[in-house]
């Protein structure tokens, strides 16, 4: 979208957010807001628990943070067959899926190249995770549009749609935080994903920006919007390398708040955030700015996005192609 497309069509982002339901319970206690997630009809917690952070954590500290999580009330889990060689999957497994299973929306993801090697992560996926099905089944980290057709083409998202079929997974979609041309060409290459998951923050909307180029084309097609980086996946707080922070300038707090950065995302029509903690503490500041979240205009929006538009680039989202 050119400049001043983006800008009309922010105008009214607040009126595209997902249908939100308030004020629900469970029989574990109190959930945070919902939103729908796209054109699955699933209403789904509006914060997830980040599966890369939850994965690299020892046994007692998963199972605390699986526990905080759910008495948090968030009811989406993200997880990978790539991260932690699998241990991401086992803890969900061994943590979340006896006590909550049916109660819980619970997504991982495949790098497969090959059908042969997405059906060998399928079933490696569902024995880690204990659980005869997910609830969505993503293509991940698609990394240009080559990258896309690679796939396509032998047969990686045939698996996905045979997967639906059998019952092992609900829904399919796919992942990228690299190159929105990706996206923009998985779009174009198939109809059948239901959702997309892809960075969404302040910074990203001045450099390769997938809030600006794909955004828009998720919200015409019905598409569950995941939204992941939010804190430019430690960018944010001068950090140059996966989930880690760094000496680099900072984004937080030099020139916004946590705050300011997660209601920013939220203010857009996105169905999910996705946000792996590095500890408890973490865990329960977003849950109470999910909870503090009343919207934010299209003013304060701009205002933000000026605010850090000079540090935009690979140093903060140095995950861009």
């Amino acid at each position: 979208m050119d400049r001043r497309a983006f800008v009309q069509w922010t105008l009214s982002a607040g009126a595209l957010l997902p249908a939100i339901s308030l004020a629900v319970r469970d029989r574990h206690g109190d959930l945070l807001p919902r939103r729908r997630l796209g054109r699955t009809g699933e209403l789904v917690t509006m914060l997830g628990l980040g599966g890369w952070h939850l994965g690299r954590m020892n046994e007692a500290d998963a199972e605390k943070t699986v526990e905080a999580a759910i008495a948090g009330g968030i009811r989406f889990f993200d997880s990978a067959e790539s991260y932690q060689a699998g241990r991401s999957e086992r803890y969900l497994g061994r943590y979340l899926v006896p006590k909550y299973r049916e109660d819980v929306f619970i997504m991982t993801k495949t790098t497969a190249g090959t059908a042969r090697e997405a059906r060998r992560h399928l079933e490696g996926s569902l024995r880690r995770m204990n659980s005869g099905y997910m609830d969505l089944w993503q293509m991940h980290a698609i990394g240009s549009p080559g990258d896309v057709d690679r796939r396509l083409a032998n047969g990686v998202w045939d698996v996905m749609e045979e997967a639906v079929q059998e019952g092992k997974t609900r829904y399919i979609g796919f992942t990228g935080h690299s190159n929105p041309a990706a996206h923009l060409h998985m779009l174009s290459s198939q109809q059948a994903a239901q959702t997309c998951q892809m960075p969404v923050n302040i910074a990203d909307m001045s450099y390769s920006s997938f809030s600006r180029q794909v955004l828009p084309k998720l919200v015409d097609h019905d598409l569950g919007v995941i939204a992941m980086k939010t804190l430019a996946n430690g960018g944010f707080f001068g950090g140059s390398q996966h989930g880690q922070h760094g000496p680099n300038p900072r984004v937080v707090p030099d020139r916004l708040s946590v705050r300011e950065a997660l209601h920013f995302v939220w203010s857009l029509p996105v169905s999910v955030v996705v946000s792996g903690p590095d500890n408890i503490g973490q865990l329960k500041e977003k849950v109470a700015l999910a909870r503090s979240f009343d919207g934010m205009d299209q003013a304060t929006r701009a205002a933000l996005v000026k605010r850090v538009a000079d540090m935009a680039g690979r140093k903060v989202e140095f995950y861009k192609s």
